[in-house]
């Protein structure tokens, strides 16, 4: 249990407070009795509207699931069923044209086109991997995964062969992204008298070793290096090629975070801190050294400098969750999304004001802003209420207008279908819209739990209303103004390990018009950024504006099985165990361990990046085919129990690793999420995790 002091008239958890009084604020000129005053002068304007709108989630879902009862199955007529969605207040009128009117935004976010990291909050060392990975090595990347075309690395160190297979990948990228004005740079030699390329306006400037080239808004950087071990075996002397990789990244305290109270709370509003005062230092032991990180600093060539770090942005929870962190005058826990609006700005002001040896957001021209990602929010009035939110805390801070922006996760149906409407609701101060087909998949099982048997997992990464969604978000966002002034972008690779297969699938999220799109590792930042090269983005974008949008009926196509469909019981058992087998996974590493995100093997021992966002779309599934009698207890109870020995198996190099035995806190929540899936708000999983981690947390 936390220890709390009073702060007008709220009670704040003594760790909270002492981190904000002695650390967040200083320096910022907000005096500490201001800042208690207005949180709680903010939290008693906004927890009745919170409240409110998910009372209003709770009775549009009630209403969706008495009408998919009387009318079961896939829909037979669409006219009838968006009357229905037109009538509950689901569907909402489409606003008259607009252009979004967000100011000052830096140009990594407005003008460039390349990959963005998400990375959790907690780990400071990998917090400061993913700031770094605005620059990456792209021989490092070819040779150390199976993105390059060639015979795995022997092993007892340095494989040569694999190493000119590296080169020659790496030449042949060159050739493509900076062509030289003739030959090829396989055949370059010793560059001392210069480099001749074709299209001379890409060569930008000239470091120690280097020579910088942009193309497509992105800077290639050739190491020139004969006395390096690499260089030496290289005809011209190369010993590297740096691409400018992870423009922006996004320190994530929701999906890829197990923080569950004060302390958790604390930790992550640290790390954000350190990252915008530029003092972030993480020490660990790697292969029995001692190791210390820091952020990189910019990159100097002449008269140019460029940023060494990423831009960061950073994502607050959503309406959904409270958090004994502060507890309101009647003694309830304050909603978290409303005290992360609160503290992470307060941390970034830091930035804003320069108080730091680094700076994150510089825009060309104007102010510097805080870049702030707000996800699970379904429908525009959410959106309205953060943007009234955000106008709340700039006056707390005493911020000009907008300074806070805001990135818009479309990954609620309701958003989806009201997207335009989401964007008017924040047109202000927008500079981010993002497909996270995960939770998009989650809350579209939700949305129709009662329609009946939904189709089997593999088949729902091809339903109509899939292709749909994503269409749509590029054509809305340009619609209303987005191209060259917001990002617009796309989702997770989620295999960190299977990068050859994400350099040929990849490609297609800049081919559809978005400018960023999420990878799992620096490394995968690296392979991305050459797609970035290959693609001129803005061009498509161009292409595809005024083109027509893809009408609501796809969209709105619900991923049921047939009436009568029936699979057998070797099908059945597969869905259940994949399910199962993954929920147990994720599930036992949040409960016991509080690890949010991590690669977890899979069915197939295929490492995953799991979050809770592939969680909800298990365990809703799992839920449905229950309640629709695809499966009965009995089953669901023997995949559970087949694949918590598969778990355990492959946890047994994990030292911290508890087996999920019958007592196990993470079986209960495991089977918990299936068993009680169906009556979960929005079948999120964060009431559940919370409520059995803190248990464990309470078990010692």
């Amino acid at each position: 249990m936390s220890n709390y002091v009073n702060r007008a008239g709220l009670q704040i958890a003594s760790v909270l407070a002492d981190f904000v009084e002695t650390k967040a604020l200083a320096g910022t000129g907000v005096a500490a009795d201001a800042l208690w005053q207005g949180l709680a002068d903010v939290l008693a304007r906004f927890v009745p509207v919170n409240r409110a709108l998910l009372n209003k989630r709770d009775d549009l879902q009630a209403k969706l699931d008495a009408w998919h009862t009387a009318n079961p199955g896939p829909i037979e007529d669409m006219a009838a069923y968006q009357a229905f969605l037109r009538e509950i207040g689901y569907l909402v009128p489409e606003p008259a044209p607009f252009a979004i009117g967000t100011q000052n935004v830096d140009a990594e976010i407005a003008t460039m086109a390349g990959p963005q990291l998400v990375v959790p909050s907690l780990n400071d060392r990998f917090v400061l991997n993913a700031a770094n990975a605005r620059w990456g090595s792209l021989y490092d990347a070819l040779y150390g995964t199976d993105a390059l075309d060639a015979p795995p690395a022997k092993p007892g160190g340095y494989d040569a062969e694999r190493g000119a297979a590296v080169v020659k990948a790496a030449k042949e990228f060159l050739d493509s992204a900076v062509p030289l004005e003739s030959g090829s740079w396989t055949e370059l030699g010793n560059p001392t008298g210069g480099i001749a390329i074709k299209d001379p306006t890409q060569y930008v400037g000239k470091s120690q070793h280097g020579r910088l080239f942009r193309n497509n808004g992105l800077h290639i950087e050739v190491m020139f290096e004969p006395d390096h071990p690499i260089g030496k075996t290289d005809p011209s002397g190369i010993s590297d090629v740096i691409l400018e990789a992870a423009l922006t990244t996004i320190v994530d305290l929701e999906d890829s975070v197990a923080a569950v109270d004060a302390a958790d709370k604390v930790a992550a509003y640290t790390n954000w801190l350190g990252l915008m005062r530029g003092d972030l230092v993480a020490s660990f032991d790697k292969g029995g050294r001692a190791m210390t990180r820091a952020l990189d600093p910019d990159r100097v060539y002449g008269d140019l400098t460029l940023p060494g770090r990423s831009l960061m942005f950073v994502r607050n929870v959503g309406h959904l969750m409270t958090n004994p962190a502060v507890l309101l005058p009647d003694g309830s826990e304050a909603p978290e999304g409303i005290l992360d609006a609160v503290f992470t700005s307060l941390c970034a002001m830091h930035d804003l004001m320069g108080l730091g040896t680094h700076r994150n957001s510089r825009p060309k021209s104007g102010q510097p802003s805080i870049y702030i990602v707000k996800p699970k929010q379904h429908g525009p009035e959410e959106c309205a209420f953060t943007n009234d939110l955000f106008d709340a805390v700039e006056d707390v801070l005493g911020l000009a207008r907008h300074t806070i922006k805001v990135g818009v996760m479309d990954e609620e149906r309701r958003t989806s279908a009201n997207l335009a409407a989401c964007i008017h609701a924040v047109k202000d101060r927008i500079v981010f819209i993002n497909t996270g087909f995960l939770d998009r998949t989650g809350d579209e099982m939700h949305t129709a739990m009662h329609a009946g048997p939904m189709i089997r997992k593999a088949e729902m990464k091809t339903s109509g209303w899939i292709t749909a969604y994503e269409a749509r978000n590029v054509q809305i966002g340009l619609a209303c103004g987005l191209s060259g002034k917001a990002q617009i972008g796309k989702g997770m690779w989620a295999m960190p390990d299977l990068m050859a297969d994400m350099m040929v699938q990849k490609i297609g999220h800049p081919k559809s018009g978005a400018n960023t799109a999420w990878v799992p590792s620096p490394t995968a930042a690296t392979l991305h950024a050459m797609h970035y090269h290959k693609v001129d983005v803005f061009a498509v974008q161009r292409e595809l504006a005024g083109k027509p949008t893809p009408g609501l009926d796809p969209l709105l196509t619900i991923p049921a099985a047939p009436p009568g469909h029936n699979w057998s019981d070797d099908e059945v058992a597969q869905e259940l165990e994949n399910n199962a087998q993954g929920i147990l996974g994720y599930v036992v590493r949040w409960i016991d361990q509080g690890i949010g995100c991590s690669k977890v093997p899979d069915i197939h021992d295929i490492g995953l990046m799991e979050d809770r966002a592939t969680l909800r779309i298990s365990s809703q599934h799992m839920a449905n085919w229950l309640l629709h009698g695809v499966c009965t207890p009995a089953q669901v109870d023997a995949a559970f129990a087949k694949m918590a020995a598969k778990v355990d198996a492959q946890n047994t190099g994990d030292p911290l690793y508890e087996p999920l035995t019958g007592d196990s806190i993470a079986l209960k929540a495991s089977r918990a999420l299936v068993y009680e899936g169906v009556s979960q708000p929005s079948g999120y999983t964060e009431p559940l995790l919370h409520k059995f981690r803190l248990e464990k947390k309470a078990a010692g």
